[in-house]
């Protein structure tokens, strides 16, 4: 009994290890060796320089390994790349218009759209089941790439990182501005982000809602029982909640901001 207690407490702390690490095996292209990031910025000069800012570049650790990471850990061991000047593509690469990388190191002669996020996925295994649910961007369908709304070579990867709170929403009303307003009568969990309403990869409700009824708009809006009747916002809903959600219902239609009511009824 006290070796399999003893068996239990010394799995557990493997698990508590490991599970917190993020293990990447660098793809091996045949005839291809990692030469380091720095050999990349006799070209890439800009893009070298930037990348000291971005979230990307904090997965670089000191030390020999830091030769396999960098920028060939999304494109691939670039040795043919810089031989040849620049002729012979990285295996990984997602520039529109060039030839695209397969996991095998094939060049295609025709771009897939879907490139991008496959290097992407590589690490991002939990985004790539975000987007595997019912409602999700069109990443997966290629009309959408994941560096439309991150990143990868300069700054935040997460758009309305650190002090710049409201960048998230404006990269949101890039491809919504119909939800920019401006509003006579604001719905204020836009002061919260769009993120407060709608999974930003996907989710399994329509229009990518976290919660897909009336429970979503009561994570803000309290609901009170008096007298046998169910009050929000000081009115009372006892039969409004029975016809369907808050924003169905006839009711609270105008969900992110009106013009004319300051219920948001249209």
């Amino acid at each position: 009994l006290l070796l399999a207690v003893a068996g239990g407490f010394a799995l557990a702390a493997v698990s508590c290890r490991t599970v917190s690490r993020a293990v990447v095996t660098l793809p091996d292209i045949p005839g291809a060796k990692y030469i380091g990031s720095k050999e990349c910025e006799q070209c890439h000069e800009e893009i070298y320089k930037n990348f000291q800012t971005a979230d990307h570049a904090r997965l670089i650790t000191d030390g020999p390994n830091a030769l396999n990471a960098g920028c060939e850990s999304c494109h691939g061991p670039a040795s043919l790349h810089s031989d040849s000047g620049g002729e012979v593509k990285p295996p990984y690469s997602v520039t529109a218009g060039r030839p695209q990388g397969t996991s095998f190191g094939a060049m295609l002669t025709t771009p897939t759209a879907r490139s991008t996020q496959t290097v992407c996925f590589n690490c991002h295994l939990d985004v790539r089941g975000q987007f595997s649910l019912p409602s999700h961007h069109p990443v997966p369908e290629g009309k959408m790439t994941c560096t439309q709304c991150h990143s990868p070579h300069k700054g935040f990867a997460h758009v309305g990182g650190s002090t710049a709170l409201r960048s998230q929403d404006d990269n949101c009303l890039k491809c919504h501005p119909a939800q920019r307003g401006p509003y006579v009568f604001q719905h204020e969990a836009l002061q919260e982000g769009c993120t407060t309403c709608h999974g930003a990869h996907g989710t399994v409700n329509a229009k990518m809602l976290t919660v897909r009824d009336s429970n979503l708009c009561l994570k803000c809006h309290f609901q009170q029982v008096q007298g046998g009747t169910l009050r929000i916002g000081g009115a009372d809903h006892t039969t409004r909640v029975q016809q369907g959600t808050c924003w169905t219902a006839g009711c609270h239609e105008a969900v992110h901001g009106s013009r004319v009511n300051s219920s948001l009824r249209f």
